[in-house]
């Protein structure tokens, strides 16, 4: 089995490096914060008391990633955050965090807030999902 490449110099296709590895750094000596995601679903009336929509309360059904990381004594000014399809690198000068997601999501349509009083910052991510019998919009 032998496969063919673009470009003869490359000792391996594209297909077989993961995802986000080029963020990957075993070396860096800064230490990983601590954090936590959580999921957020959109509800509305119909599906608190009619359950009309056919949303139940699984991570499947949710439209949001909530990740919240603890930065302490960490500036605003400070922060580096880039979020790819299904990986989030933050960096700041003491604390460096790669996640792989568990969804993928919409890179472009994500907000974060740094909460200066609790030393957090609160990434919400937009879920990307094909549409099936439960994401239908």
């Amino acid at each position: 089995f032998q496969v063919k490449s673009e470009n003869k110099k490359t000792i391996w296709n594209t297909e077989e490096v993961p995802e986000g590895s080029e963020f990957d750094d075993t070396w860096d000596p800064r230490e990983k914060p601590e954090y936590e995601i959580s999921f957020k679903q959109h509800v509305g009336t119909e599906d608190v008391f009619f359950g009309m929509t056919g949303k139940d309360p699984s991570t499947a059904c949710c439209e949001d990633i909530v990740i919240k990381i603890k930065l302490p004594e960490t500036k605003y000014s400070d922060i580096t955050l880039d979020i790819q399809d299904k990986v989030l690198d933050l960096r700041t000068p003491k604390k460096k965090l790669l996640l792989h997601l568990p969804y993928p999501v919409n890179s472009k349509e994500g907000r974060a807030r740094f909460l200066s009083e609790e030393e957090i910052l609160e990434v919400t991510l937009r879920v990307s999902r094909k549409i099936d019998f439960i994401n239908f919009s």
